[in-house]
């Protein structure tokens, strides 16, 4: 009786294994020798696939063996199958290695290219194997797709209060002044002092886009007081070019000031203490994808600057 209606199980492979390598040899002593394995055992195991499938696959004779129209497909089928299952199997292994896989990560809009660019730039060239997903926020959503469990690890502006998650600092930023070209302080200046700046209409974005950073940026720049917000815009173009027009000033991160070369706009120093904001990675305590385990150890061997 045939059981060609019973569900196929894992260990059925080896004998599609067997017959894949006698389909190619076409006699039973060569493929026993290529599986390492009895003739006997080979045709015993042969036949047996026989009975499950119900159906002969080859034609037995005394030279060796040949297919028999339903074997050649279910040969073709058969190497399809296997070839499958072996990617399939290297991917895992892959994984549970820490190779392959995908690395969900998001930077913050305020910290591209330096530091951060440098990292996921050797984390590419050190892992291709690996799928690095990009995307671009704010530190507060990159934050809430971090606990929500979208995101394996996002660049974010620290610090960061969220017991589930850990975040190491990889980078610090000298805070400029963004003047407008005509202003009084952008002329044979080099440096500004805090009290110059007392006062001042400023343009920021929303303190809920990154309230570490937000708070860290008036602590340092406006340390007595004195801060006026006059206007909010969504990033850091939008408020470069806010300061174009003449009536406002801000505090900007220099790499991305400097990046963006807004016409209109001078950016000048602090005077001492300089001013400065963190770029952190933040990930998920009980995050186990290996490929962030690469990427955090990429940056345990990298931890400052080359």
């Amino acid at each position: 009786m045939s059981d060609a209606s019973a569900p196929y199980a894992w260990s059925d492979l080896r004998r599609l294994r067997y017959f894949a390598v006698l389909a190619e040899e076409l006699h039973f002593t060569r493929a026993a020798a290529r599986l390492r394995i009895a003739q006997p055992a080979l045709s015993q195991q042969i036949r047996a696939l026989e009975r499950q499938l119900g159906v002969p696959l080859v034609h037995r004779t005394s030279r060796g063996c040949t297919l028999t129209q339903v074997g050649a497909r279910v040969a073709d089928e058969t190497a399809r199958l296997l070839a499958d299952v072996d990617a399939s199997t290297a991917r895992i292994r892959n994984l549970v290695r820490g190779r392959g896989g995908q690395l969900r990560l998001a930077y913050t809009r305020s910290a591209r290219g330096g530091r951060v660019d440098d990292l996921v730039t050797r984390f590419r060239a050190a892992h291709p194997d690996v799928e690095v997903v990009p995307e671009t926020a704010w530190t507060a959503p990159n934050v809430a797709g971090l606990l929500t469990g979208r995101l394996d690890a996002a660049f974010v502006r620290p610090p960061i209060d969220e017991p589930a998650l850990a975040w190491q600092t990889v980078d610090t930023e000298e805070l400029l002044l963004a003047l407008p070209v005509g202003h009084p302080l952008a002329a044979g200046r080099r440096r500004i002092s805090r009290t110059e700046v007392v006062d001042l209409p400023v343009v920021m974005w929303p303190r809920e886009n990154g309230p570490g950073m937000f708070d860290r940026t008036i602590a340092q720049v406006w340390p007595h007081g004195g801060f006026r917000l006059v206007r909010q815009e969504a990033d850091d173009e939008q408020l470069l070019r806010a300061v174009a027009q003449g009536d406002v000033v801000a505090a900007v991160p220099a790499g991305r000031a400097r990046a963006l070369r807004m016409r209109g706009v001078r950016l000048r120093r602090f005077t001492a203490p300089t001013p400065t904001v963190d770029v952190a990675l933040a990930w998920p305590r009980d995050n186990t994808n290996p490929a962030l385990r690469r990427f955090l150890a990429l940056i345990e061997k990298f931890p400052s600057v080359d």
